[in-house]
């Protein structure tokens, strides 16, 4: 068998230490395609790039057995807090 979910998990939570982590199986199960979402506050002051590149670079030595990995959502917890709706215009004609 492939590289398991928590294979996944467990590299990029000892590599990032994430306050949120959500990592899908896309491949049906074989191991060989997921979908990550991660939170971590190693994201501070880096770009989106960045933040891909520390993910793959947690991932490498599972590389070889994933096919492909979707970084879906890489936030600062700042950025991950749902943010306010704007009060909505009460001003009318």
């Amino acid at each position: 068998m492939g590289v398991t979910k928590e294979d996944v998990e467990a590299a990029i939570t000892s590599s990032l230490s994430p306050s949120s982590l959500v990592v899908t199986d896309t491949s049906g199960g074989c191991g060989a395609s997921y979908e990550i979402e991660v939170v971590s506050e190693k994201f501070e002051g880096k770009r989106l790039l960045e933040r891909h590149r520390m993910v793959n670079t947690a991932l490498a030595p599972h590389m070889a057995e994933i096919h492909a990995v979707s970084i879906k959502k890489a936030l600062t917890p700042a950025q991950a807090q749902p943010q306010p709706e704007p009060a909505a215009d009460k001003a009318q004609a």
